[in-house]
């Protein structure tokens, strides 16, 4: 395995991503347009595609900052985490990325960002308090193979395509129910009563593919990302050590979000009571043992 072995297939998957999302929303919008009879509708969802697509590239890293409640932190304030950063982008080939810090006593961290050039590495206080000099270092160099890999454009991207595909479908529903009933009663054909169904289904369907192709992407670049960051330090069991610290501890991360866990080095709800079979069927993170079995398997040249 070489470092960044899955850059361009990233690159790649993220621009399917986009084009995924335009023609769904599109495909949605037409619907909506034959169900009302009424074609301005599929103009505004091509124009809302195109919209959020853009905002989604541009803009994506700014939202996810601001719902982890980040703050731009400068070498004075952690000269110990900016020297470990530099140090590692110097390694790696990757220019210095913005560094945030987020105030929660959960040990984790992210990164985002729409390409190298315009990275963030978001870490908690938790992680600076909890990890040694080994152990952050191997924290880091996975989020940095995360931005050399070029998967952090495409999972935060995700965070906001499947948000507004959750929301689009929710105002769908809605917007069946209510308009249908209406239809309804001023004596809709058969025809009409087939396009609500198959929208229904569309509707409840669309959020629950977006969150199946969150995950697939997730778990798999998790691993990735384990194994290129061990690349870059030489040095698996500071990873290997800093994931059984961050697992076992449990304290409770006040910004975690169903729609951003995907986002950190480990699941933020850890702490939080998960007694729903669906939660734990969608959790975004491949088990830690799994993680660590993986990384004491590989052999450092």
């Amino acid at each position: 395995m070489t470092l960044y072995s899955q850059k361009s297939s990233n690159i790649r998957k993220t621009w399917l991503l986009f084009t995924m999302f335009l023609i769904v929303v599109i495909a949605i919008g037409w619907l909506f347009s034959r169900i009302y009879a009424n074609p301005s509708i599929l103009y505004f969802a091509v124009i809302f595609s195109i919209l959020m697509n853009v905002i989604a590239y541009w803009y994506s890293d700014k939202i996810v900052l601001k719902m982890a409640k980040a703050v731009p932190v400068e070498k004075k304030d952690s000269p110990e985490l900016y020297n470990i950063v530099e140090n590692l982008c110097i390694t790696a080939g990757l220019p210095l990325p913005k560094i945030y810090l987020i105030h929660e006593a959960q040990p984790n961290a992210f990164a985002t960002g729409r390409n190298p050039k315009h990275a963030v590495v978001a870490v908690t206080e938790g992680l600076l308090g909890k990890l040694d000099s080994s152990e952050l270092e191997g924290v880091i160099a996975h989020e940095l193979s995360h931005i050399g890999n070029r998967d952090m454009l495409l999972s935060t991207v995700i965070v906001v395509l499947v948000g507004f595909i959750s929301i689009l479908s929710d105002m769908f529903l809605r917007s069946m129910f209510f308009g249908g009933r209406r239809d309804n009663r001023e004596g809709g054909g058969q025809a009409q009563a087939v396009l609500m169904v198959v929208g229904v289904v569309l509707a409840i369907l669309a959020p629950i593919a977006a969150i199946l192709i969150q995950l697939a992407i997730s778990r798999k670049r998790e691993f990735l990302a384990d194994a290129s960051g061990a690349l870059l330090t030489r040095y698996p069991e500071g990873l290997v050590s800093a994931l059984q610290k961050i697992s076992l501890d449990s304290a409770p991360m006040r910004a975690a979000n169903n729609t951003t866990a995907h986002l950190w080095l480990d699941d933020p709800f850890k702490g939080k009571k998960k007694t729903s079979w669906l939660h734990k069927l969608f959790m975004t993170h491949p088990p830690i043992e799994e993680r660590i079995k993986s990384l004491r398997g590989m052999e450092i040249n």
